[in-house]
C-alpha cells in the first residue's frame, strides 16, 4: 500500500482510491458550482419562461435557460462564441471552474497521464437546426464547412483536451440523460485502475431549442404547466413531466495519492461506481426498477458499504409518472420496505438538463456529504403512493453521511450510479 502523509491511497484490492478535487457549472441557477449550491439549497426554483425563440407555436412554454448568456463576458472569444456550438461552450465555462479550483497546473503535469471525458446526449442541436434550414431554403452549397465538427458530441471532449493540453484518453461517452455520470464513472474506473492520474469529467446540454422541445413534448415527456412552481415537482403526486433545463457540470478527479503528492484540497471520494442496462424498452424505465437497483448493489459493493450506510440519495427524480416511480421501487428493492433514506432531485431548480444532469447532480452530491447535509427537493409538496420514499422537504443539517449515492437513466435503459463519501485520509 502507498502512504502518503499518512493516508492509506489505496483500496484493499491494491487499486487507487479516486478523489474530487475541483467542480465547476454552468445552469439554470447561474455561472459556477456556488451558484448551483446556493439555489439548490435555498430550493429556489431557476425554471422560467422561454426567452430564446418564440414558444406560441409549442405547447410547452417553459424550461431551465442560462440567465443573461453571454458567451465574451464568461471568458470566451469571440471566435469560440461564433465557431463552437452552445454546449461546447458551457462544457468551457464550467470546466475553467473546475480546473482552477483543483489547481491543476499542466506545466508541471505529464499530459498523458492526464484525461478527459466529457459527454453530451445530443450534441449541437442549434447549429443543427439552423443547417437544416440552410440546406432546404438556400441549397447544400451554403451548409458552412464546419458543420460536422460543430455538431458532434465529441467534441466537448476533443475542444476541452486541446484547451488544457490532456493527452491521456480523450473519451465521449453518450447514454442520453445518463452521459454525465457514464462519464465521471469511465473516468473515475481509467484512474483507479492506474490508466491515468487525473481526468477533467462531466457533461453539457443546449436542450433547449425549438426541435428538442417539439420532439420531447410530442413523445409526452414535458410537462405542459405554464406556471414554473407546479411543474418540475419530482415524486409529487402532481407530477406531470420534465422541464428542459441546459448547462453543463465539469469534475476533476485525480488519484489520492497524485492529489496529495501536489497538496490538492480534497473535497470528496468516489467510493464506487454501477452502471446496468435494462433490456426493456426505447423510453421508459423497467418497472421493478431491477436494473438500478443492480447499478445501486454495484456501485456500494465497490465500495465495501451496505444498504444502511446510505446517507442520501440524489435522485434521478425526473418528474416524470414512470421515472419517479421506478426509482422508488428500485431504492425499497435495495433497502427493504421500511427505507427511510432521505432522497433528493435538484431538478425541481434546474430543470432536466439530460446529458449535463448526472454531472450537476454528482457536484450537489459531493458537496452535501462533504458538508454533512442533505439539500430538500424544490417543487416536492404532495407524496404519491406509488413513491413510497422519503423525500424532503427541507434540508437536513448537521448529518453526518458515510455514503451517498447519485442515481442517472437514460433513454434506451442506461443506469449510471456513483457512490460519493467524504474525504477521510
Amino acid at each position: 500500500m502507498t502512504i502518503i502523509d499518512g493516508a492509506d491511497t489505496r483500496k484493499p484490492d491494491g487499486s487507487h482510491r479516486v478523489v474530487v478535487t475541483g467542480t465547476g457549472a454552468i445552469s439554470p441557477a447561474g455561472v459556477g458550482a456556488k451558484a448551483l449550491w446556493d439555489a439548490v439549497m435555498g430550493k429556489r426554483c431557476c425554471i422560467g419562461p422561454i426567452t430564446r425563440f418564440d414558444s406560441d407555436p409549442f405547447e410547452v412554454k417553459i424550461a431551465g435557460e442560462i440567465p443573461d448568456y453571454d458567451p465574451i463576458e464568461l471568458g470566451l472569444t469571440k471566435k469560440e462564441a461564433h465557431r463552437l456550438a452552445r454546449f461546447v461552450q458551457y462544457a468551457i465555462i464550467a470546466s475553467d471552474e473546475a480546473m482552477s479550483e483543483a489547481g491543476l497546473s499542466m506545466e508541471s503535469e505529464d499530459a498523458t497521464r492526464i484525461g478527459c471525458v466529457f459527454g453530451s446526449g445530443i450534441g449541437g442541436l442549434e447549429a443543427f437546426e439552423q443547417a437544416s434550414v440552410t440546406l432546404n431554403t438556400k441549397g447544400p452549397k451554403r451548409v458552412i464547412p464546419l458543420f460536422i465538427p460543430t455538431v458532434i458530441s465529441n467534441m466537448a471532449a476533443g475542444t476541452l483536451s486541446i484547451r488544457f493540453g490532456f493527452k491521456g484518453e480523450c473519451t465521449n461517452v453518450v447514454t442520453a440523460c445518463a452521459t454525465g455520470t457514464h462519464c465521471i464513472g469511465t473516468a473515475y474506473r481509467s484512474i483507479k485502475h492506474g490508466y491515468l492520474d487525473a481526468a477533467l469529467a462531466g457533461g453539457a446540454e443546449e436542450s433547449v431549442t425549438p426541435v428538442s422541445l417539439a420532439g420531447f413534448g410530442n413523445l409526452g415527456a414535458l410537462t405542459k404547466s405554464a406556471d414554473p412552481a407546479q411543474a418540475s415537482m419530482p415524486f409529487d403526486i402532481r407530477r406531470s413531466g420534465f422541464v428542459a433545463g441546459e448547462g453543463a457540470g465539469a469534475i476533476v478527479l485525480e488519484s489520492l495519492e497524485h492529489a496529495l503528492a501536489r497538496n490538492a484540497n480534497v473535497l470528496a471520494e468516489i467510493t464506487g461506481y454501477g452502471t446496468t442496462g435494462d433490456a426493456y424498452h426505447m423510453t421508459a424505465p423497467e418497472p421493478d426498477g431491477d436494473g438500478l437497483m443492480r447499478a445501486m448493489r454495484m456501485a456500494l459493493d465497490e465500495g465495501g458499504f451496505k444498504p444502511e450506510d446510505i446517507g442520501h440519495l440524489n435522485a434521478h427524480g425526473t418528474s416524470t409518472p414512470a421515472n419517479d416511480k421506478a426509482e422508488s421501487v428500485a431504492l425499497r428493492g435495495l433497502c427493504g420496505e421500511g427505507c427511510s433514506v432521505p432522497v433528493v432531485s435538484v431538478k425541481g431548480v434546474t430543470g432536466h438538463m439530460l446529458g449535463g444532469a448526472g454531472a450537476v447532480e454528482a457536484i450537489v452530491c459531493a458537496r452535501s456529504v462533504s458538508e454533512g447535509v442533505v439539500p430538500a427537493t424544490t417543487g416536492f409538496a404532495e407524496a404519491d403512493p406509488d413513491c413510497p420514499v422519503r423525500v424532503l422537504t427541507e434540508p437536513l443539517r448537521d448529518y453526518p453521511q458515510k455514503v451517498a449515492l447519485s442515481n442517472s437513466l437514460g433513454f434506451g435503459g442506461h443506469n449510471g450510479v456513483l457512490a460519493i463519501s467524504p474525504y477521510r485520509g
